[in-house]
């Protein structure tokens, strides 16, 4: 049975209310059957000091998922070559899932820097991908990226929480419990991460 999966890229570091309004806002508004959560060990374009260690990120999104059953968290690129690039990532799936379509989710933010990405042209061409808002990007840039077939704005709520935030706040001794799952606050309350 062919699937279409929905691939949400990020450090999730650490997974907040804003990544599961948004995935759950695209389950129930798309075409996709499942949603994954893809767990970068390492972004090409962002430092790795900042970054817990893979297996936590990965563990609270599991928590975080738990009772989403449209969603799932991938390991998939802890063993493909650092650092991930999401076109070698899709053709790894592809090899291991060939009876599932992949489509990518990204922030408009994101949208602006695909050109510089490897095999931007193929990326697009290939697979489709799923836009959500940000609230800083002008409506004069919007229309510029949208013009490719594959490329569309879904309508999710904008959410501005930012794991950065969340990681400050718990350095300074701050309440991040509303900003994040319950599963991941508990997983996170009482433990030196992020301290």
């Amino acid at each position: 049975m062919s699937k279409k999966i929905g691939l949400f890229f990020g450090s999730f570091n650490p997974i907040h209310i804003g990544h599961l309004i948004l995935a759950n806002y695209i389950t129930e508004h798309s075409d996709m059957d499942e949603l994954w959560f893809v767990v970068s060990p390492q972004n090409p374009f962002k430092e790795k000091k900042s970054l817990l260690k893979d297996t936590n990120r990965l563990d609270m999104v599991q928590l975080a998922i738990q009772n989403y059953p449209k969603m799932r968290a991938s390991n998939v690129e802890f063993s493909l070559p650092q650092p991930s690039y999401t076109i070698d990532t899709l053709a790894h799936l592809k090899e291991q899932y060939p009876q599932y379509s992949f489509a990518l989710i990204m922030g408009e933010d994101n949208l602006k820097s695909l050109h510089k990405w490897k095999n931007a042209e193929k990326l697009m061409n290939d697979h489709q991908i799923i836009v959500y808002p940000r609230v800083s990007i002008g409506d004069e840039e919007k229309q510029q990226h949208f013009q490719h077939e594959n490329i569309s704005l879904i309508q999710a709520p904008v959410i501005e929480i930012s794991a950065t935030e969340i990681r400050n706040m718990i350095q300074q001794g701050k309440n991040v419990r509303p900003m994040l799952p319950p599963e991941v606050f508990e997983y996170l309350d009482g433990s030196s991460l992020y301290k």
